[in-house]
């Protein structure tokens, strides 16, 4: 058990998915798992530990920015022992030349957050994936035929901003889209050794206003999970 949850120790497996959303982490597990089990709550942040294809995985949530899944994945790498976290998300893409439902596996998360500066002393603003995840998720992409691209991302602190311009950050870095975690999950496995991944799919494409509809949603997101938890039954064989 850690501060933030409250799972006890060998309730939560080696490999973890993280999707933002409490509600998105119980509907993955309800939808994906046998056999889920509700092992933390507190926050009313659900992880849940069940089975998939015989290899036991952790779907749990992670809020909203890069405190957020900085606390919740810390504490799954140093109180859980855990070795693989995978982020789970949707992005606003940049540029309309990244549609909607298109889905990017993160070559580097690029961010002015201070989270890294002030936790561990790292300048660094742009942070690659951690570990053979990210090689092993393009494995299971080309296996599934599921077209994936790979490209920088920016993990912005600020959801709503005056100036509408893309910040100068995402320009430099050549960011493809914009979410809020991924440089925080990528920071803590850099400073801890252990293996990080992010999957998101295009949800908004900023420049034109297109989203996916909130009926939608649901179903758009299914390719991008799927993904995942094969990713994660290789990684967990690797271990």
């Amino acid at each position: 058990m850690s501060i933030h949850i409250s799972a006890k120790k060998g309730e939560i497996a080696s490999v973890v998915l993280m999707p933002g959303d409490p509600l998105r982490a119980k509907y993955i597990a309800e939808k994906w798992l046998t056999d889920p089990v509700l092992v933390s709550t507190t926050r009313n942040i659900f992880f849940y530990t069940g089975m998939y294809k015989n290899t036991r995985i952790t779907i749990g949530a992670s809020g909203m920015g890069c405190s957020s899944i900085g606390i919740y994945s810390y504490e799954l790498y140093k109180d859980y022992d855990v070795q693989c976290i995978i982020r789970i998300g949707t992005a606003g893409a940049y540029y309309d030349t990244v549609g909607l439902y298109d889905i990017i596996n993160v070559d580097n998360a690029c961010s002015e957050s201070t989270y890294a500066k002030f936790a561990f002393g790292n300048n660094q603003s742009a942070i690659a994936h951690q570990g053979k995840a990210f090689d092993i998720i393009n494995a299971k992409a080309s296996e599934l035929g599921t077209p994936v691209l790979a490209g920088n991302i920016h993990s912005s602190d600020i959801f709503y901003r005056k100036n509408p311009a893309i910040p100068e950050i995402a320009v430099e870095h050549h960011c493809k889209a914009v979410e809020m975690e991924a440089f925080a999950l990528f920071a803590n496995a850099l400073e801890l050794g252990k293996s990080a991944a992010t999957i998101l799919t295009i949800s908004d494409v900023i420049p034109t206003g297109a989203h996916i509809s909130s009926d939608d949603r649901e179903r758009s997101l299914n390719p991008m999970i799927t993904l995942a938890l094969e990713s994660a039954v290789a990684i967990e064989k690797s271990l």
